[in-house]
């Protein structure tokens, strides 16, 4: 009789389950250090909150941080605009 591999041709070859057996590895192991990031800045924020900050603010700071520059300075621009409109500035 044939081997395995032969009698279901879309079983992946010996090559194949090694590197796909890799890259779950690596995935899971990322996983497993997202979470342990996510629980970090939780800690982070929790310590801010306890120290009197708006977490909420914080977060928002963090986010437009990441902005670029001119493109943050657009869009604000854009806002004004808007809400000056509305009267509601």
């Amino acid at each position: 009789m044939a081997d395995d591999a032969s009698a279901h041709p879309d079983v992946l070859n010996a090559s194949a389950q090694s590197q796909l057996k890799s890259i779950i590895e690596r995935v899971e192991r990322l996983e497993q250090e997202k979470a342990e990031l996510s629980e970090q800045l939780k800690e982070v924020f929790a310590e801010a909150k306890g120290n009197g900050f708006d977490v909420k603010a914080l977060r928002k700071i963090v986010r437009i941080r990441k902005q670029d520059r001119a493109r943050r300075m657009e869009e604000e621009a854009i806002l004004d605009l808007y809400l000056s409109a509305l009267g509601e500035i």
